[in-house]
């Protein structure tokens, strides 16, 4: 009887270290094969329509479009793909979005090599995992989903941002002109300038440099 093929599995992660001992790492594995390795979420969103793989791992910390963002999109053009998010940061905010965006695992890199494996294994059986210390912040809702055990009555004012106000003021703590995000996210600048004044006017923040305190304060961005 021939074996079943291989679960496909792409990486996207910034720091080449990591993303090589992943692939080779995943690689021993013979039900398992690393078909890509990319350093950017949009490189990740190309590769996914070219390579179709079964499950994608993800850092949420990488240059250029937001991980999270790109992660939609990937769910978008493949829906039958398993997201794994990889990630040395496990803030509220991170492991929210992550839900939001269909994930099913979020992983911290304190795990040990042979966790990982079996997580991404898991995954490509549409099986999750969580890390300890993000599990034990999860709980299952009314409706059956997994979410944050505090999740519920807007605590602050971030919570009140819409998903975009959210993506303009991470790309703007990050350093990004509005150009460069109009440019980032594919939209025209116009738009970005409409949701930039409506961010800082929820947040009553009209600088800058106060706003990326705030995103550092909030989690949403790492210092």
């Amino acid at each position: 009887m021939q074996a079943p093929a291989p679960k496909k599995i792409l990486i996207a992660d910034d720091h080449t270290l990591m993303r090589e001992t992943l692939r080779e790492r995943l690689d021993r594995e013979m039900d398992l094969e690393v078909v890509g390795s990319v350093a950017s979420a949009d490189e990740a969103v190309a590769m996914v329509g070219e390579l179709s793989p079964d499950v994608v791992i993800m850092d949420v910390d990488m240059p250029g479009r937001l991980s999270f963002d790109a992660a939609c999109d990937i769910v978008a053009v493949s829906p039958d793909v398993r997201l794994v998010f990889l990630s040395a940061f496990f803030s509220d905010r991170y492991i929210r979005d992550a839900l939001a965006a269909h994930a099913v695992s979020y992983l911290t890199k304190d795990e040990s090599p042979q966790v990982v494996v079996d997580a991404v294994r898991q995954a490509a059986q549409g099986l999750s995992y969580f890390s300890p210390s993000v599990r034990d912040r999860l709980v299952i809702g009314p409706d059956n989903q997994l979410r944050l055990e505090d999740d519920g009555v807007p605590a602050t004012k971030a919570d009140m941002l819409t998903r975009r106000e959210l993506e303009m003021l991470r790309y703007l703590a990050r350093g990004l002109s509005k150009k460069e995000i109009a440019a980032t996210i594919h939209r025209s600048y116009g738009t970005v300038d409409k949701h930039v004044e409506k961010l800082m006017n929820k947040l009553d923040i009209h600088d800058r440099v106060e706003l990326t305190r705030y995103a550092i304060r909030e989690g949403l961005v790492e210092a």
